[in-house]
């Protein structure tokens, strides 16, 4: 099975008794939302994060407190896709033994950089020796409501806040050995120090219908949003090509901005369907009746594969 159908499993056998915990989402979204009396009708929203040596990251592309900022940033962005505050993390390290003390500290430092910018401390958390490493990290957040996947409607835009394409591009340039390039800098910075959007995410949170982080690529995310929605997402190629810096670290790299933009991930940018226009947000598409994803260039419209990132797929050593 790939990534999708293990995860429409696991929903199956772990999700028919979920909300009588007090649950309003569960297995399906970027976090889990519970309703939390004792926070004055707030929701909490609760995401968890694994970056594993070998699938997420190579510690000879970034420094070990980099390391540290990336993963925490990775569990982040899924409390910034639903609309809310982080308050608080939890984060669990897998040392194999050549991960030494200094290493181990870097480490630390880069959470708590990541940790201070998102105003989530780490509060708690687990050591222990395998042999691969590991950083699992657990984001607790707190909205009066939680946007889902499931929302958009016929008749939103299709709104982005963020890059998207630069840090697949800055993992390019790293894997080929160009990071000293200064023309590949923004990209490789992307790919290094990716930004969970909170205040974008709360700036959203009042108006939109759906919302996803874009981890797997945009294509890919866009697609659970168009197939959890029931509804046909129509994305705007002009809009997607009219990134500047994507451009130019593109024609770097001899690639295609356009097969970046839709394909790469781990920018975490923030997508939302939305009826009206949000400060910080541009308008790359529409949604419409029907089903699936598609992509509106001069020439007309044609079907887009939503594929991207599969852990149970392609392999990825980025």
């Amino acid at each position: 099975m790939d990534e999708t159908a293990r995860l429409a499993m696991l929903a199956r056998v772990l999700g028919s008794e979920v909300r009588s915990a007090g649950v309003e989402m569960g297995i399906g979204d970027d976090a889990a939302v519970l309703r939390a009396a004792a926070l004055g009708g707030e929701r909490l929203v609760w995401t968890i994060d694994e970056q594993v040596e070998g699938t997420h990251f190579r510690r000879e592309l970034a420094s070990w407190q980099d390391i540290g900022w990336r993963s925490f940033m990775a569990a982040a962005s899924d409390v910034a896709a639903m609309g809310a505050r982080p308050r608080g993390a939890l984060c669990a390290l897998v040392l194999p033994d050549d991960v030494d003390d200094a290493a181990l500290e870097a480490i630390a430092r880069g959470q708590r950089e990541a940790a201070d910018a998102t105003g989530a401390p780490v509060i708690g958390g687990n050591l222990a020796r395998g042999t691969a490493l590991s950083i699992t990290t657990s984001v607790l957040g707190a909205c009066a409501s939680a946007i889902p996947r499931s929302g958009a409607r016929a008749g939103d835009g299709l709104w982005l806040a963020g890059d998207v394409g630069l840090a697949a591009a800055g993992l390019r340039a790293l894997e080929t050995g160009r990071a000293d390039d200064r023309r590949l800098t923004p990209a490789v910075e992307a790919w290094r120090r990716p930004r969970a959007r909170i205040d974008d995410g709360l700036a959203m949170s009042a108006v939109a219908h759906a919302g996803v982080d874009v981890s797997d690529g945009l294509a890919r995310d866009v697609g659970h949003v168009a197939s959890a929605s029931h509804v046909r997402i129509v994305l705007d190629e002009a809009a997607l090509r009219r990134d500047v810096t994507l451009a130019a670290v593109a024609a770097a790299l001899g690639a295609d901005a356009l097969d970046l933009a839709l394909y790469g991930g781990e920018d975490y940018a923030l997508v939302v369907a939305c009826p009206v226009p949000i400060t910080g947000f541009r308008s790359i598409g529409r949604v419409v009746t029907g089903e699936g994803l598609a992509l509106r260039g001069a020439d007309g419209e044609r079907a887009v594969e939503p594929r991207g990132y599969d852990h149970f797929g392609e392999r990825r050593d980025g």
